[in-house]
C-alpha cells in the first residue's frame, strides 16, 4: 500500500514540472506583502502625519513613556522640546510615541466626558431605584407568604 501512495506522489511531482513551485513562490510573496509590508507602511505614514501635526501645548507620551507637554517644536533640527512640570527636555521627533491631546482639543472632550457622567449617573440612580423597588415588593411579597 504505502509503494502505490509514494508511486502516485512521485508520478504528480513529476508531472507538475516546476510551474507549481514558481507559483508557491510568487503566492508566498504576495501574502507577505499583505500581511506584513503594506501594514508597516500604513503605520508609518500615520506616524509622519502624526510628526508634522505637532504643535505647542499637545500633550504627548514619547517612545520611553515620558509624559509631557510640547513647549517648543523645531522642524530645521527635527527636535522637540517637552515641559515635564517644569523640566524642560529636548527629543528627537521620533521619539514622540503619541499625542494624548491636541492643544486646541483639550476642552471639547472634557465637557463631553462631563455630560456623559452626569447622563451615567442619571442612568444609575435610575436602575438604583428600580432595584430598591423590586426588593421591597420581594420582601412584602416574603412577609405574606410566612404570615
Amino acid at each position: 500500500m504505502d509503494n502505490i501512495v509514494n508511486s502516485f506522489v512521485t508520478l504528480a511531482a513529476a508531472n507538475t514540472g516546476g510551474y507549481s513551485s514558481i507559483i508557491l513562490i510568487v503566492l508566498m510573496i504576495a501574502l507577505m506583502y499583505f500581511f506584513m509590508i503594506r501594514p508597516q507602511q500604513k503605520q508609518r505614514k500615520q506616524h509622519q502625519e502624526m510628526m508634522n501635526e505637532l504643535h505647542k501645548g499637545d500633550e504627548v507620551v514619547t517612545i520611553g513613556r515620558l509624559h509631557g507637554k510640547i513647549d517648543e517644536v523645531n522642524k530645521e533640527n527635527q527636535t522637540v522640546t517637552l515641559d515635564c512640570e517644569g523640566i524642560y527636555l529636548t527629543f528627537d521627533m521620533v521619539a514622540i510615541a503619541r499625542v494624548l491631546k491636541r492643544a486646541g482639543e483639550a476642552e471639547q472632550p472634557a465637557q463631553q466626558a462631563a455630560e456623559t457622567q452626569v447622563s451615567a449617573g442619571k442612568d444609575d440612580a435610575a436602575e438604583t431605584e428600580t432595584t430598591d423597588d423590586a426588593a421591597d415588593a420581594k420582601s412584602a411579597d416574603d412577609d405574606q407568604e410566612s404570615k
